[in-house]
């Protein structure tokens, strides 16, 4: 069975082109959620072997569902999704436990790079 992730993005369209991304790479995708409160949810749901989360989200930013998700799972696998110039935020959501970040917009071949680079 493939490698599983959890895609997270406030805007259903980021998440349909991640998912099209890891899918067409042989990633298998276990859930979505809109926001840092759902993606905390699904992840306890799912356990994915990898999140991809956005850092600007309602509810929960991205980098307070990092925090929430390291509590669950230290060894949990998160790589950030930013988009340009938020680089302050993007060194405060490695310092809360990310892996690894994607500015968008982005191309695919950094996606699938970034999710190797992680998970394998």
């Amino acid at each position: 069975m493939g490698k599983t992730v959890l895609i997270v993005d406030d805007a259903a369209f980021m998440r349909m082109m991640i998912k099209d991304i890891l899918v067409k790479n042989g990633y298998e995708v276990a859930g979505e959620a809109e926001n840092g409160v759902v993606a905390v949810e699904k992840f306890k749901e799912l356990a994915p072997d990898l999140v991809i989360m956005d850092i600007t989200m309602p509810e929960m930013d991205g980098i307070q569902a990092v925090r929430e998700i390291k509590k669950i799972d230290g060894n949990a696998m998160i790589i950030m999704c930013s988009a340009m110039g938020q680089q302050a935020m993007v060194i405060e959501s490695i310092q809360a436990g990310a892996r690894d970040f994607i500015v968008k917009p982005f191309q695919a071949e950094r996606v699938v790079e970034a999710v190797r680079k992680v998970i394998g």
